[in-house]
Protein backbone atom coordinates (compact mmCIF):
# COMPACT_ATOMS: atom_id res chain seq x y z
CA UNK A 1 0.00 0.00 0.00
CA UNK A 2 1.05 3.29 -0.80
CA UNK A 3 0.33 7.14 -1.11
CA UNK A 4 -1.72 7.97 -4.10
CA UNK A 5 -0.80 11.20 -5.63
CA UNK A 6 -3.76 13.19 -4.71
CA UNK A 7 -5.69 13.14 -1.20
CA UNK A 8 -9.29 13.25 -0.78
CA UNK A 9 -11.14 16.71 0.70
CA UNK A 10 -14.48 15.68 2.45
CA UNK A 11 -16.48 19.03 2.93
CA UNK A 12 -19.54 19.83 4.73
CA UNK A 13 -22.64 22.18 3.46
CA UNK A 14 -23.21 23.35 7.36
CA UNK A 15 -19.97 25.31 7.07
CA UNK A 16 -17.98 22.39 9.40
CA UNK A 17 -14.25 22.93 8.17
CA UNK A 18 -14.07 20.96 5.83
CA UNK A 19 -11.43 17.15 6.49
CA UNK A 20 -8.46 16.24 4.48
CA UNK A 21 -7.93 12.25 3.83
CA UNK A 22 -4.93 10.28 2.66
CA UNK A 23 -5.54 7.90 -0.31
CA UNK A 24 -3.74 4.74 -1.04
CA UNK A 25 -3.30 2.65 -3.75
CA UNK A 26 -2.55 -0.73 -4.26
CA UNK A 27 -0.84 -3.00 -7.06
CA UNK A 28 -3.47 -3.14 -9.35
CA UNK A 29 -7.35 -1.85 -8.53
CA UNK A 30 -8.91 1.38 -7.58
CA UNK A 31 -7.72 3.60 -4.98
CA UNK A 32 -8.76 3.75 -1.07
CA UNK A 33 -9.33 6.70 1.04
CA UNK A 34 -8.18 6.09 4.35
CA UNK A 35 -10.60 6.98 6.96
CA UNK A 36 -9.81 5.89 10.21
CA UNK A 37 -9.30 9.44 11.70
CA UNK A 38 -12.87 10.43 10.25
CA UNK A 39 -14.73 9.71 13.81
CA UNK A 40 -11.36 11.08 15.89
CA UNK A 41 -11.60 14.34 13.45
CA UNK A 42 -15.56 14.67 12.71
CA UNK A 43 -17.13 12.97 15.15
CA UNK A 44 -19.00 11.06 12.57
CA UNK A 45 -18.93 7.81 11.31
CA UNK A 46 -19.20 6.62 7.24
CA UNK A 47 -22.63 3.87 6.58
CA UNK A 48 -22.12 1.65 4.07
CA UNK A 49 -24.75 -1.46 4.75
CA UNK A 50 -23.04 -4.43 3.14
CA UNK A 51 -19.46 -3.07 2.81
CA UNK A 52 -20.87 -1.85 -0.48
CA UNK A 53 -17.47 0.81 -0.90
CA UNK A 54 -15.45 -0.06 1.75
CA UNK A 55 -11.79 -2.14 1.95
CA UNK A 56 -11.61 -4.16 4.70
CA UNK A 57 -8.04 -4.75 5.12
CA UNK A 58 -5.38 -5.06 2.56
CA UNK A 59 -4.39 -8.20 0.82
CA UNK A 60 -1.95 -9.50 -1.26
CA UNK A 61 -3.45 -12.90 -1.93
CA UNK A 62 -6.54 -12.76 -4.38
CA UNK A 63 -7.37 -10.18 -6.66
CA UNK A 64 -10.85 -9.32 -8.72
CA UNK A 65 -12.04 -7.74 -11.28
CA UNK A 66 -15.97 -7.97 -11.84
CA UNK A 67 -15.73 -5.82 -14.86
CA UNK A 68 -13.49 -7.72 -17.02
CA UNK A 69 -14.24 -11.02 -15.66
CA UNK A 70 -11.02 -11.65 -14.31
CA UNK A 71 -9.57 -13.73 -10.90
CA UNK A 72 -6.11 -13.97 -10.35
CA UNK A 73 -4.60 -15.83 -7.19
CA UNK A 74 -1.44 -14.12 -5.92
CA UNK A 75 -1.49 -12.69 -9.99
CA UNK A 76 -1.86 -16.11 -11.63
CA UNK A 77 -5.22 -15.78 -13.87
CA UNK A 78 -7.71 -18.77 -12.72
CA UNK A 79 -7.87 -20.32 -16.13
CA UNK A 80 -4.21 -20.96 -16.47
CA UNK A 81 -4.36 -22.44 -12.17
CA UNK A 82 -6.69 -24.75 -13.48
CA UNK A 83 -5.39 -26.04 -16.25
CA UNK A 84 -1.54 -26.37 -15.48
CA UNK A 85 -1.43 -26.90 -11.70
CA UNK A 86 -3.57 -29.62 -9.22
CA UNK A 87 -4.95 -28.49 -5.85
CA UNK A 88 -2.32 -28.83 -4.04
CA UNK A 89 0.03 -26.58 -6.06
CA UNK A 90 -2.78 -24.33 -5.69
CA UNK A 91 -2.89 -24.41 -1.75
CA UNK A 92 0.76 -24.06 -2.02
CA UNK A 93 0.62 -20.68 -3.79
CA UNK A 94 -2.29 -19.60 -1.34
CA UNK A 95 -0.73 -19.98 1.71
CA UNK A 96 3.42 -19.18 0.97
CA UNK A 97 2.58 -16.83 -2.56
CA UNK A 98 4.50 -19.03 -5.08
CA UNK A 99 4.00 -21.60 -6.63
CA UNK A 100 5.86 -24.68 -5.67
CA UNK A 101 8.97 -26.07 -7.69
CA UNK A 102 8.86 -30.00 -8.46
CA UNK A 103 11.03 -30.48 -5.01
CA UNK A 104 8.68 -28.21 -2.74
CA UNK A 105 5.51 -29.74 -4.66
CA UNK A 106 6.70 -33.64 -3.59
CA UNK A 107 7.24 -32.25 -0.01
CA UNK A 108 4.45 -30.47 -0.07
CA UNK A 109 1.97 -33.06 -1.15
CA UNK A 110 3.86 -35.39 0.97
CA UNK A 111 3.27 -33.27 4.15
CA UNK A 112 -0.58 -32.63 3.47
CA UNK A 113 -1.23 -36.43 2.72
CA UNK A 114 0.30 -37.62 5.73
CA UNK A 115 -1.97 -35.70 8.02
CA UNK A 116 -5.07 -36.91 6.00
CA UNK A 117 -6.33 -39.29 8.72
CA UNK A 118 -8.47 -37.89 11.81
CA UNK A 119 -8.51 -38.96 15.80
CA UNK A 120 -10.49 -42.08 15.73
CA UNK A 121 -12.54 -40.63 18.59
CA UNK A 122 -14.29 -38.28 16.01
CA UNK A 123 -16.45 -41.13 14.28
CA UNK A 124 -17.92 -41.14 18.01
CA UNK A 125 -18.36 -37.68 17.78
CA UNK A 126 -20.08 -37.82 14.77
CA UNK A 127 -22.26 -40.59 15.89
CA UNK A 128 -23.93 -38.34 18.12
CA UNK A 129 -25.85 -36.47 14.82
CA UNK A 130 -28.84 -37.91 13.12
CA UNK A 131 -28.16 -39.86 10.13
CA UNK A 132 -30.92 -37.09 8.29
CA UNK A 133 -29.29 -33.54 9.81
CA UNK A 134 -28.01 -31.78 6.54
CA UNK A 135 -24.03 -32.12 6.07
CA UNK A 136 -22.91 -28.49 6.78
CA UNK A 137 -24.71 -29.03 10.27
CA UNK A 138 -22.57 -31.85 10.51
CA UNK A 139 -19.27 -30.08 9.20
CA UNK A 140 -19.80 -26.81 11.19
CA UNK A 141 -19.97 -28.93 14.29
CA UNK A 142 -16.94 -30.99 13.52
CA UNK A 143 -14.54 -28.32 12.46
CA UNK A 144 -15.54 -26.41 15.87
CA UNK A 145 -14.48 -29.67 17.20
CA UNK A 146 -11.36 -30.43 16.05
CA UNK A 147 -10.11 -27.34 18.19
CA UNK A 148 -10.67 -30.38 20.98
CA UNK A 149 -9.08 -32.58 19.15
CA UNK A 150 -6.11 -31.38 18.17
CA UNK A 151 -5.40 -28.51 21.00
CA UNK A 152 -1.28 -28.21 20.39
CA UNK A 153 -1.94 -26.17 17.33
CA UNK A 154 -4.85 -23.93 18.71
CA UNK A 155 -2.51 -20.38 19.66
CA UNK A 156 -3.32 -18.17 16.45
CA UNK A 157 -0.58 -15.91 17.13
CA UNK A 158 1.99 -18.29 16.98
CA UNK A 159 2.96 -18.73 13.48
CA UNK A 160 3.98 -22.40 14.07
CA UNK A 161 0.55 -23.66 15.78
CA UNK A 162 -1.00 -21.75 12.39
CA UNK A 163 1.24 -24.01 10.09
CA UNK A 164 0.17 -27.04 11.87
CA UNK A 165 -3.39 -26.00 11.81
CA UNK A 166 -3.41 -25.17 8.50
CA UNK A 167 -1.89 -28.54 6.88
CA UNK A 168 -4.16 -30.43 9.20
CA UNK A 169 -6.70 -28.61 8.18
CA UNK A 170 -6.59 -29.24 4.62
CA UNK A 171 -5.42 -32.36 4.81
CA UNK A 172 -8.49 -33.69 7.01
CA UNK A 173 -11.39 -31.33 5.24
CA UNK A 174 -11.96 -34.19 2.91
CA UNK A 175 -11.99 -37.60 5.09
CA UNK A 176 -14.51 -35.12 7.34
CA UNK A 177 -16.86 -34.73 3.95
CA UNK A 178 -16.45 -38.36 3.20
CA UNK A 179 -17.35 -39.27 6.90
CA UNK A 180 -20.05 -37.11 6.61
CA UNK A 181 -21.61 -38.92 3.65
CA UNK A 182 -20.46 -42.45 4.60
CA UNK A 183 -22.36 -41.68 7.85
CA UNK A 184 -25.64 -40.36 6.68
CA UNK A 185 -26.28 -43.20 3.90
CA UNK A 186 -24.81 -46.13 6.82
CA UNK A 187 -21.77 -46.96 4.87
CA UNK A 188 -18.69 -47.85 6.72
CA UNK A 189 -16.00 -44.83 7.00
CA UNK A 190 -13.35 -45.42 4.19
CA UNK A 191 -9.71 -44.22 5.81
CA UNK A 192 -7.28 -42.41 3.51
CA UNK A 193 -4.77 -43.67 1.11
CA UNK A 194 -1.32 -42.25 0.73
CA UNK A 195 -0.63 -43.30 -2.64
CA UNK A 196 -3.43 -41.49 -4.08
CA UNK A 197 -3.71 -38.00 -4.82
CA UNK A 198 -5.66 -35.13 -2.95
CA UNK A 199 -8.52 -35.62 -5.07
CA UNK A 200 -8.61 -39.33 -5.77
CA UNK A 201 -8.14 -39.93 -2.25
CA UNK A 202 -11.74 -37.40 -1.27
CA UNK A 203 -13.10 -39.83 -4.34
CA UNK A 204 -12.12 -42.92 -3.10
CA UNK A 205 -13.35 -42.31 0.73
CA UNK A 206 -16.57 -41.08 -0.68
CA UNK A 207 -17.42 -44.13 -3.02
CA UNK A 208 -15.47 -46.88 -2.04
CA UNK A 209 -16.69 -49.85 0.57
CA UNK A 210 -15.07 -52.35 2.07
CA UNK A 211 -16.63 -55.07 -0.47
CA UNK A 212 -14.30 -54.04 -3.54
CA UNK A 213 -11.62 -52.39 -3.89
CA UNK A 214 -12.23 -48.86 -5.92
CA UNK A 215 -10.32 -47.33 -8.86
CA UNK A 216 -10.14 -43.76 -8.91
CA UNK A 217 -11.95 -42.33 -12.19
CA UNK A 218 -8.83 -39.82 -13.97
CA UNK A 219 -11.44 -37.91 -15.30
CA UNK A 220 -13.57 -37.62 -12.66
CA UNK A 221 -10.56 -37.26 -10.53
CA UNK A 222 -9.51 -34.55 -12.50
CA UNK A 223 -12.98 -32.68 -12.77
CA UNK A 224 -13.15 -32.60 -8.64
CA UNK A 225 -9.54 -31.24 -8.51
CA UNK A 226 -11.11 -28.54 -10.90
CA UNK A 227 -13.79 -27.94 -8.76
CA UNK A 228 -11.82 -27.49 -5.26
CA UNK A 229 -9.31 -25.22 -7.36
CA UNK A 230 -11.87 -23.13 -8.51
CA UNK A 231 -13.43 -22.61 -5.09
CA UNK A 232 -10.33 -21.89 -3.33
CA UNK A 233 -10.41 -18.74 -2.75
CA UNK A 234 -12.59 -15.31 -3.88
CA UNK A 235 -11.27 -11.88 -2.24
CA UNK A 236 -13.12 -10.74 0.88
CA UNK A 237 -16.42 -12.68 0.12
CA UNK A 238 -18.93 -13.19 3.35
CA UNK A 239 -17.62 -16.22 4.69
CA UNK A 240 -13.41 -15.17 4.28
CA UNK A 241 -14.68 -11.91 6.00
CA UNK A 242 -16.43 -13.89 8.78
CA UNK A 243 -13.32 -16.01 9.23
CA UNK A 244 -11.17 -12.63 9.48
CA UNK A 245 -13.76 -11.52 12.02
CA UNK A 246 -13.82 -14.44 13.84
CA UNK A 247 -10.26 -14.68 14.15
CA UNK A 248 -9.50 -10.91 15.09
CA UNK A 249 -10.62 -11.70 18.83
CA UNK A 250 -7.73 -14.46 18.75
CA UNK A 251 -10.06 -17.58 18.20
CA UNK A 252 -8.01 -20.47 17.96
CA UNK A 253 -7.99 -21.47 13.96
CA UNK A 254 -10.61 -24.27 13.69
CA UNK A 255 -13.31 -22.30 15.57
CA UNK A 256 -12.48 -19.20 12.90
CA UNK A 257 -12.76 -21.46 9.64
CA UNK A 258 -15.80 -23.55 11.64
CA UNK A 259 -17.68 -19.62 11.66
CA UNK A 260 -16.81 -19.79 7.82
CA UNK A 261 -18.17 -23.00 7.44
CA UNK A 262 -21.45 -21.66 8.95
CA UNK A 263 -21.80 -18.69 6.97
CA UNK A 264 -21.09 -20.52 3.82
CA UNK A 265 -24.24 -22.61 3.97
CA UNK A 266 -26.38 -19.68 3.71
CA UNK A 267 -28.07 -19.63 0.13
CA UNK A 268 -26.75 -16.85 -0.75
CA UNK A 269 -23.42 -18.06 -1.11
CA UNK A 270 -21.69 -21.56 -0.90
CA UNK A 271 -25.57 -22.95 -0.51
CA UNK A 272 -26.22 -21.43 -4.39
CA UNK A 273 -24.81 -24.55 -5.79
CA UNK A 274 -27.36 -26.45 -4.53
CA UNK A 275 -29.65 -23.89 -4.94
CA UNK A 276 -29.33 -23.69 -8.45
CA UNK A 277 -29.89 -27.56 -9.06
CA UNK A 278 -32.51 -27.76 -7.13
CA UNK A 279 -34.22 -24.91 -9.70
CA UNK A 280 -33.17 -27.50 -12.50
CA UNK A 281 -34.52 -30.18 -10.64
CA UNK A 282 -38.01 -28.31 -9.93
CA UNK A 283 -38.36 -27.22 -14.29
CA UNK A 284 -37.64 -30.41 -14.88
CA UNK A 285 -41.09 -31.78 -13.02
CA UNK A 286 -42.74 -29.02 -14.35
CA UNK A 287 -42.39 -29.73 -17.83
CA UNK A 288 -38.84 -29.58 -18.53
CA UNK A 289 -37.19 -27.76 -21.43
CA UNK A 290 -40.64 -26.88 -23.19
CA UNK A 291 -41.90 -25.37 -20.27
CA UNK A 292 -38.91 -22.98 -20.07
CA UNK A 293 -39.99 -20.02 -21.27
CA UNK A 294 -43.39 -20.08 -18.20
CA UNK A 295 -40.45 -20.39 -16.46
CA UNK A 296 -38.65 -17.03 -17.81
CA UNK A 297 -41.68 -15.43 -17.46
CA UNK A 298 -41.96 -15.83 -13.82
CA UNK A 299 -38.37 -15.10 -13.13
CA UNK A 300 -39.33 -11.71 -14.69
CA UNK A 301 -42.28 -11.01 -12.71
CA UNK A 302 -41.40 -8.94 -9.59
CA UNK A 303 -44.47 -10.83 -7.71
CA UNK A 304 -44.02 -14.50 -8.39
CA UNK A 305 -40.96 -14.88 -5.77
CA UNK A 306 -39.42 -17.16 -8.66
CA UNK A 307 -35.41 -16.53 -8.69
CA UNK A 308 -33.09 -17.53 -11.32
CA UNK A 309 -30.16 -18.97 -9.16
CA UNK A 310 -26.70 -19.99 -10.54
CA UNK A 311 -26.63 -16.44 -12.30
CA UNK A 312 -25.48 -12.85 -11.57
CA UNK A 313 -23.18 -12.17 -9.22
CA UNK A 314 -22.27 -9.33 -6.49
CA UNK A 315 -18.66 -8.62 -7.47
CA UNK A 316 -18.50 -9.85 -11.49
CA UNK A 317 -20.17 -7.45 -14.21
CA UNK A 318 -18.73 -9.68 -16.70
CA UNK A 319 -19.03 -13.86 -17.59
CA UNK A 320 -17.49 -15.58 -14.28
CA UNK A 321 -14.28 -16.72 -15.35
CA UNK A 322 -14.99 -19.76 -13.18
CA UNK A 323 -18.17 -20.75 -15.04
CA UNK A 324 -16.24 -21.01 -18.42
CA UNK A 325 -13.91 -23.54 -17.27
CA UNK A 326 -16.68 -25.17 -15.08
CA UNK A 327 -18.60 -25.47 -18.09
CA UNK A 328 -15.72 -27.28 -19.76
CA UNK A 329 -15.58 -29.62 -17.30
CA UNK A 330 -19.07 -30.45 -17.16
CA UNK A 331 -18.93 -31.11 -21.07
CA UNK A 332 -15.94 -33.46 -20.36
CA UNK A 333 -17.44 -35.22 -17.20
CA UNK A 334 -20.91 -35.78 -19.40
CA UNK A 335 -19.20 -36.88 -22.52
CA UNK A 336 -17.17 -39.44 -20.73
CA UNK A 337 -20.37 -40.47 -18.87
CA UNK A 338 -22.02 -41.01 -22.30
CA UNK A 339 -24.51 -38.82 -20.83
CA UNK A 340 -24.46 -36.07 -22.93
CA UNK A 341 -28.47 -35.62 -23.66
CA UNK A 342 -28.74 -35.65 -19.92
CA UNK A 343 -31.85 -33.53 -19.56
CA UNK A 344 -30.47 -30.98 -16.28
CA UNK A 345 -27.66 -29.70 -18.64
CA UNK A 346 -29.91 -29.00 -21.90
CA UNK A 347 -31.84 -27.52 -19.39
CA UNK A 348 -28.60 -25.13 -18.16
CA UNK A 349 -27.55 -25.20 -21.85
CA UNK A 350 -30.79 -23.63 -23.05
CA UNK A 351 -30.97 -20.96 -19.93
CA UNK A 352 -27.69 -19.98 -20.58
CA UNK A 353 -28.55 -19.03 -24.05
CA UNK A 354 -31.97 -17.20 -23.00
CA UNK A 355 -29.92 -14.98 -20.42
CA UNK A 356 -27.16 -13.75 -23.01
CA UNK A 357 -29.62 -12.73 -25.35
CA UNK A 358 -32.81 -11.90 -23.52
CA UNK A 359 -32.52 -7.85 -23.05
CA UNK A 360 -34.01 -8.49 -19.36
CA UNK A 361 -31.06 -10.39 -18.38
CA UNK A 362 -28.49 -8.23 -20.36
CA UNK A 363 -29.21 -5.02 -18.92
CA UNK A 364 -28.88 -6.51 -15.53
CA UNK A 365 -25.34 -8.36 -16.33
CA UNK A 366 -27.08 -11.54 -15.13
CA UNK A 367 -24.47 -13.95 -16.53
CA UNK A 368 -24.04 -17.78 -15.10
CA UNK A 369 -21.60 -17.91 -12.72
CA UNK A 370 -19.54 -20.76 -11.44
CA UNK A 371 -22.51 -22.35 -9.79
CA UNK A 372 -24.52 -22.72 -12.12
CA UNK A 373 -22.35 -25.76 -14.00
CA UNK A 374 -20.26 -27.14 -10.46
CA UNK A 375 -23.59 -28.65 -9.57
CA UNK A 376 -24.49 -30.81 -12.67
CA UNK A 377 -20.81 -31.79 -12.62
CA UNK A 378 -21.34 -32.87 -8.73
CA UNK A 379 -24.77 -34.32 -9.64
CA UNK A 380 -23.14 -36.33 -12.66
CA UNK A 381 -19.94 -37.82 -10.18
CA UNK A 382 -22.35 -38.92 -7.84
CA UNK A 383 -22.51 -36.69 -5.15
CA UNK A 384 -25.99 -35.73 -3.76
CA UNK A 385 -27.26 -32.09 -3.82
CA UNK A 386 -27.15 -31.97 -0.29
CA UNK A 387 -23.22 -32.16 -0.01
CA UNK A 388 -22.78 -29.29 -2.83
CA UNK A 389 -21.49 -26.79 0.06
CA UNK A 390 -19.75 -29.07 2.10
CA UNK A 391 -17.42 -29.74 -0.68
CA UNK A 392 -17.21 -26.13 -1.34
CA UNK A 393 -16.23 -25.59 2.31
CA UNK A 394 -13.40 -27.84 1.58
CA UNK A 395 -11.99 -26.52 -1.24
CA UNK A 396 -12.16 -23.03 0.37
CA UNK A 397 -10.14 -23.66 3.62
CA UNK A 398 -7.25 -23.30 2.09
CA UNK A 399 -8.27 -19.62 1.12
CA UNK A 400 -10.09 -19.22 4.71
CA UNK A 401 -6.56 -20.31 6.23
CA UNK A 402 -4.00 -17.80 3.87
CA UNK A 403 -6.27 -15.03 4.39
CA UNK A 404 -6.61 -15.57 8.37
CA UNK A 405 -2.88 -15.65 8.68
CA UNK A 406 -2.16 -13.02 6.50
CA UNK A 407 -4.66 -10.78 8.88
CA UNK A 408 -2.76 -11.99 11.80
CA UNK A 409 0.53 -11.15 10.31
CA UNK A 410 -0.84 -7.52 9.57
CA UNK A 411 0.25 -4.85 12.24
CA UNK A 412 -2.56 -2.78 11.14
CA UNK A 413 -5.18 -5.81 12.19
CA UNK A 414 -7.24 -4.79 14.72
CA UNK A 415 -10.35 -7.06 16.40
CA UNK A 416 -13.28 -6.37 14.30
CA UNK A 417 -15.44 -3.60 15.56
CA UNK A 418 -18.09 -2.10 12.98
CA UNK A 419 -19.97 0.90 13.55
CA UNK A 420 -23.46 1.57 13.65
CA UNK A 421 -26.74 4.21 12.48
CA UNK A 422 -28.52 3.92 15.38
CA UNK A 423 -32.41 4.48 14.99
CA UNK A 424 -34.11 3.22 17.90
CA UNK A 425 -35.37 4.88 20.95
CA UNK A 426 -33.51 7.69 22.45
CA UNK A 427 -33.02 7.22 26.65
CA UNK A 428 -36.29 6.80 28.42
CA UNK A 429 -36.87 6.15 31.65
CA UNK A 430 -38.30 2.07 33.00
CA UNK A 431 -41.95 3.38 34.63
CA UNK A 432 -42.57 0.85 37.48
CA UNK A 433 -45.22 -2.27 36.47
CA UNK A 434 -48.15 -0.50 37.30
CA UNK A 435 -47.91 2.55 35.27
CA UNK A 436 -46.95 0.67 32.00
Amino acid sequence: MKLADNKATLSFSNGSPSVEMPVYSGSIGPDVIDIRKLYAQTGMFTFDPGFMSTAACQSAITYIDGDKGELLYRGYPIEQLATQCDFLETCHLLLYGELPDAKGKEDFTKLVTMHTMVNEQMQFFLRGFRRDAHPMAVMTGLVGAMSAFYHDSTDITNPKHREIAAIRLIAKMPTLVAMAYKYSIGQPFIYPRNDLSYAANFMRMMFATPCEEYEPNDVLVRAMDRIFILHADHEQNASTSTVRVCGSSGTNPFAAIAAGVACLWGPAHGGANEACLNMLEDIQRNGGIDKIGDFIKQVKDKNSNVKLMGFGHRVYKNYDPRAKLMQETCKEVLAHLGVQNDPLLKLAVALEKIALEDEYFVSRKLYPNVDFYSGIVQRAIGIPVSLFTAIFALARTVGWIAQLNEMISDNDYKISRPRQLFVGSEKRDVKPLVQR
